[in-house]
């Protein structure tokens, strides 16, 4: 093939190629496009999920939506309207394998079926999941019946996910929270401080799994870690999250490093 070579002594351009070949392959997303609208007080979630999306071919893309510093009923029901217009500007015009809605508390005051509807206008027959969609869906996969669950939130809101989840058939006989409403500062609750308050909640011997709560909150460097000291499963918002949109979108590896969720199917019956 002859180089069309253009020189010009103005601008000092000594090549100018037009038209050069090029072929297509599948891009990043190969095996997998993920989209997550993430809180915008949101500090943590990005950060988890990359760390457990390191699929060759699995690709996540996020856009923020509008959300209160302050956690509690009235301003999580704030959000509802906000949800359509966050969906549609991942990536337009591209199909994708899920959605994500990332907030625990936000889709059991919005109602789960209500957040899939607010997505489905801009992507309409997509695949949804919101975190406590997928950590139901995660410990029932697990086959665990009796929960520890530890949250941030108030006791208003605490008590409006416990009866979410037992309503989903599965009992929650231990609770624990730190009691704080301020999302921003719920992201710097220690590691240390996690730890030991799932510790203590999970060792209740009347629970078989351990569920941690909200997006702000740190678990996925430890689950692992936690489950070896426990002899019981342990997930979070955010790690169940990001199994249940990889099952989702059809992907079954098995990444043990994450934990005990990370090995087993979605259980679909």
């Amino acid at each position: 093939m002859t180089v069309a070579m253009q020189t010009s002594h103005d601008d000092g351009l000594l090549v100018n190629r037009t038209h050069l070949p090029f072929t297509l392959d599948q891009g990043i997303a190969h095996r997998a496009r993920i989209g997550l609208i993430v809180l915008a007080t949101d500090n943590t979630l990005e950060y988890e999920c990359r760390r457990i999306f390191t699929l060759d071919g699995v690709a996540l893309y996020q856009s923020r939506i509008p959300s209160p510093i302050a956690i509690n009923p009235t301003t999580l029901q704030e959000m509802e309207k906000e949800i359509a217009a966050a969906t549609d500007v991942i990536l337009p015009g591209l199909d994708l394998n899920v959605v994500a809605y990332a907030c625990t508390s936000g889709a059991v005051v919005i109602g789960e079926e209500n957040v899939f509807a607010r997505i489905h206008e801009a992507r309409p027959g997509v695949a949804c999941t919101t975190p406590i969609t997928a950590a139901v869906a995660g410990l029932k996969s697990l086959k665990a019946k009796r929960i520890a669950l530890l949250t941030p939130y108030i006791d208003s809101v605490n008590q409006m996910l416990r009866r979410h989840v037992e309503s989903q058939g599965l009992e929650v006989p231990v609770i624990g929270s730190f009691n704080h409403e301020n999302d921003n500062e719920v992201a710097r609750i220690s590691l240390d401080s996690l730890r030991a308050a799932a510790l203590e909640l999970g060792k209740h011997p009347s629970v078989d799994a351990v569920f941690v709560s909200c997006t702000s909150l740190r678990l996925v460097d430890i689950a692992a870690d936690l489950e070896r000291a426990l002899g019981k499963p342990v997930t979070s918002s955010n790690h169940a999250l990001a199994w249940h949109c990889l099952r989702l979108a059809g992907i079954e590896d098995q990444l043990p490093q994450w934990g005990k969720l990370f090995t087993v199917p979605l259980l679909t019956a």
